[in-house]
């Protein structure tokens, strides 16, 4: 089985990609179990930030690397807060997580009438650091940013998620649904289309 290291150290995104990835005959090992550490993200794009994490996995495991950026983007804000939403919360004088990110969004929205928005996941997977032809996908998820949080399920801003043609929040979905049709979902999907086209 061919393996290729995950540039992150989310233990819940390497078992959802190991699952998708098994099929294939690839085995997807953590960068943190092979001791390598964060990469440097100082870009302003998922795409860039995600191939600066797949070369430094693949630099320092000698082996292929599969990296991802994903955000929140939000037309009110021009397509922020992007490759800083993880850190949205604190741009706006709370403590970093996911709680205080969603009251921090719905703050910053209030009274505003577009509540338009994207969840996005870029994939990038390289044969080794200086790969000149990185594969490339890229999953999008639209809706609109709700008044309120709705549901259980999901992380992040998944209770403010609202996706109209569902009449329902990402949270509201049975976790196999959300799965299927999320911008990581999406992108994991092309991805390994990607890589049985040009790898295998």
């Amino acid at each position: 089985m061919q393996q290729l290291v995950l540039a992150s150290h989310n233990q819940g995104k390497l078992a959802e990609l190991q699952a998708m990835f098994a099929p294939l005959g690839l085995a997807l090992l953590s960068q943190s179990s092979l001791g390598i550490g964060e990469a440097p993200e100082p870009f302003h794009t998922f795409v860039e930030n995600a191939l600066s994490k797949a070369r430094h996995a693949s630099q320092h495991s000698g082996l292929p690397a599969l990296a991802d950026d994903a955000g929140l983007c939000v037309d009110h804000f021009g397509g922020g807060p992007g490759v800083q939403t993880a850190f949205f919360a604190t741009l706006h004088g709370y403590p970093k997580g996911d709680d205080h990110n969603v009251v921090a969004l719905l703050e910053q929205l209030q009274g505003q009438r577009n509540r338009r928005a994207a969840l996005v996941s870029t994939l990038v997977a390289l044969r080794h650091p200086d790969d000149p032809e990185p594969l490339i996908a890229v999953g999008r998820i639209n809706g609109e940013i709700a008044l309120a949080p709705r549901g259980e399920h999901g992380f992040g801003f998944d209770p403010v998620m609202y996706i109209p043609h569902l009449g329902a929040t990402l949270a509201e979905l049975d976790p196999a649904h959300k799965n299927a049709l999320s911008h990581r979902g999406q992108a994991a999907q092309k991805m390994l289309s990607l890589i049985q086209d040009n790898w295998l």
